[in-house]
């Protein structure tokens, strides 16, 4: 498979996913975190979907479109583990996490989100979900949609 086919193969499971989850959070309480501003095209789709949640994004620079800039107390900038240990500190609680960080070396991306999945559970609601392009440590995985590779994307519930 060329890259550009697995490029789309992953951006259309990743909004799939996203897509099943939303309605799966109506009546839980709790704010959305984007983690991986990136271009801003999946926090660009997050707004359309929660546009009366708050969304934090995380990420290490602020690189994206500028129609994508989030708000400026929203936009966590630095290391994600430092970040999220604030905003639990601070009370935020999230109904979901979308986890969309990758280097595209695998052994690399899944080190970094073992370490990382205990910093998420503890800011996620009970109920509360994340969906990640890797696989979290200490969660169990869901079925999502049906025509999505649940090793291409992943959904976990807490």
């Amino acid at each position: 498979m060329s890259r550009l086919d697995s490029f789309l193969r992953r951006m259309g499971a990743q909004r799939d996913s996203l897509n099943w989850v939303a309605p799966r959070l109506e009546g839980l309480e709790g704010d959305v975190i984007e983690m991986g501003l990136g271009n801003g095209r999946t926090y660009d789709h997050l707004r359309e979907l929660f546009p009366d949640r708050r969304i934090w994004v995380i990420d290490r620079a602020l690189n994206c479109h500028p129609s994508c800039v989030p708000p400026e107390e929203l936009f966590l900038q630095g290391e994600a583990e430092h970040m999220l240990d604030d905003l639990h500190a601070r009370g935020v609680r999230a109904a979901l996490i979308h986890y969309d960080f990758g280097s595209g070396t695998d052994m690399v991306d899944q080190a970094e989100s073992r370490r990382l999945s205990p910093h998420l559970a503890q800011v996620v609601v009970p109920g509360g979900y994340v969906v990640s392009g890797q696989p979290m440590a200490g969660m169990t995985q869901m079925k999502g949609p049906d025509h999505v590779d649940p090793a291409r994307y992943m959904i976990y519930q807490l």
